[in-house]
């Protein structure tokens, strides 16, 4: 009597291997739903897993001061952190506001004067014949020339306001992700051991720990000497513009903490604003004063990144620069600050993981291996 195979009959697989496939397709299905619940909390929960990490040491301060409980520290740091916030942003938003309105007013009333091109403009390469003609016709009838380019004027307008948009939104889920970083400072032991525990799952025990220490100091190194370098940049130019009386200094202040957080220097704002002040108010103590301090604060990264960045690992400027960009491009005003910190730690996992392979060893040159063979001859044969 013959023998059903497996092969004619399925049913008859073996047992286990029903039960290894039922349990890998309930645990896919599992892991996609729970995936797609997550997911719109996703940008909050990495943002507040950053804060949490870079705020760990100061609790410890804290801790070590004033010998408080971890959740009564973790309130009071969240606390004078969006109180400190709130200052500047209040001021930022006041300075966007104004400039807006006066921008408003000025098209209202009809008074704008656009000077005359100089007959130099004209002998520009390339662009020098359109440009003079461009600006020969805003200076005589700004008007039609407005009527003409108005599509293209209200499709910059609308990506403007949806940028703003996208900034306020940003600093609301920063508020957000502040709240949520305060919980796990609260209960900072058990979410440290939390992540050796997952780190020792996914590297194995001898390695675990050292990995988490690493993801630990890159995302601390890469908040405080890139993200925490070009806020406190932003502050320090944007306090000047205000004050000054710099028009859009809201603006201004922003694309100088967003040049920072690219890694490209400030200077490219701070020192056309210097020379429009001069052009503008002339030279006095105050204005001597603002262009010094102004030229000063610009450069200041130079000297807060060695002392902050080098605290950590060493992150190469272009995985930070490809961060931002991609960060921005994928998540918004948002991936920003969360795309360099995202590529730094997968650039040192990345080469930790190299670098705990062992070398094998390289097969020795051509030339050595070829007088190392045998002499060809009817022996060898």
């Amino acid at each position: 009597m013959e023998t059903a195979s497996p092969a004619q009959h399925p049913w008859l697989w073996p047992r286990t291997l029903l039960d290894v496939l039922l349990r890998a397709g309930l645990l896919a299905i599992l892991a996609v739903a729970c995936y797609r619940v997550f997911q719109p909390f996703l940008d909050l929960m990495v943002w507040a897993v950053i804060l949490a990490v870079t705020l760990n040491p100061l609790q410890g301060w804290v801790r070590r001061h004033l010998h408080w409980r971890e959740g009564h520290i973790a309130t009071l740091i969240v606390v004078l952190i969006i109180l400190v916030l709130l200052v500047p942003v209040y001021f930022i938003a006041m300075s966007i506001a104004g400039s807006a309105h006066d921008a408003l007013e000025v098209a209202r009333s009809g008074n704008v004067h656009v000077p005359p091109p100089s007959d130099a403009v004209r002998d520009w390469p390339i662009v020098g014949e359109r440009l003079h003609a461009l600006w020969t016709q805003a200076a005589s009838d700004l008007t039609s020339l407005a009527r003409k380019f108005a599509p293209q004027l209200r499709t910059i307008s609308f990506a403007l306001l949806g940028k703003l948009a996208g900034v306020a939104l940003g600093l609301l889920l920063f508020f957000a992700a502040l709240a949520i970083a305060a919980i796990f400072l609260a209960y900072a032991e058990a979410s440290t051991r939390a992540a050796e525990r997952i780190a020792a799952r996914l590297f194995g025990a001898d390695r675990g720990h050292r990995f988490a220490v690493l993801c630990t100091a890159t995302i601390r190194a890469v908040a405080q000497g890139v993200v925490g370098i070009a806020f406190i940049q932003m502050l320090l130019v944007g306090v000047a513009f205000v004050l000054m009386g710099v028009p859009a200094a809201g603006l201004l202040a922003l694309l100088v903490l967003l040049l920072g957080i690219m890694q490209v220097p400030a200077t490219l704002v701070t020192v056309p604003v210097i020379i429009y002040v001069f052009a503008t108010k002339g030279f006095d103590v105050a204005t001597i004063v603002f262009g010094i301090y102004v030229f000063l604060a610009g450069l200041v990264d130079n000297v807060l990144k060695p002392l902050l960045l080098g605290r950590g690992v060493e992150v190469p400027m272009p995985v930070v620069l490809i961060g931002a960009l991609g960060g921005m491009v994928t998540m918004g005003i948002v991936g920003l600050f969360i795309g360099p910190v995202l590529l730094a730690v997968g650039y040192q996992l990345f080469w930790a993981w190299v670098d705990a392979m062992p070398p094998e060893p390289l097969p020795p040159p051509v030339a050595e291996r070829v007088e190392q063979a045998p002499p060809a001859g009817p022996d060898a044969r």
